[in-house]
């Protein structure tokens, strides 16, 4: 059953938009909307979880990619970030465009509250 996702007002996303942008850009920078003024904003904490799940994703492709010779490297690796890519320019433009929309096969983790 799907998640009801908190609504949020005009003034949060117009607010945080650059806070909920930044952590795609560079995904280590995830954080930033938790340490500043966004901190309380739903919008920019679900897209916090969202960039979070987006760069652990990340370290358990580069992981595995590296672990299996030849088929790691040459097939999980390439394909690994390339669908990577793919979901961070979602969750960017999803970001850019005000909405609070799942990652495929990453949204529905919820590591922060």
């Amino acid at each position: 059953m799907d998640e009801v996702k908190p609504q949020v007002g005009s003034d949060d996303v117009d607010k945080n938009k650059a806070m909920a942008i930044i952590g795609y850009l560079i995904p280590i920078l995830f954080f930033i909307p938790l340490v500043t003024d966004a901190k309380n904003s739903p919008f920019a904490k679900f897209h916090a979880n969202q960039q979070l799940s987006l760069l652990l994703a990340y370290f358990v492709v580069n992981f595995i990619g590296m672990v299996i010779p030849i088929i790691g490297w040459f097939v999980i690796l390439p394909l690994g970030w390339l669908a990577l890519f793919v979901f961070m320019i979602i969750g960017l433009v999803g970001a850019a465009q005000g909405k609070m929309t799942d990652l495929p096969l990453l949204g529905k983790i919820k590591i922060i509250k």
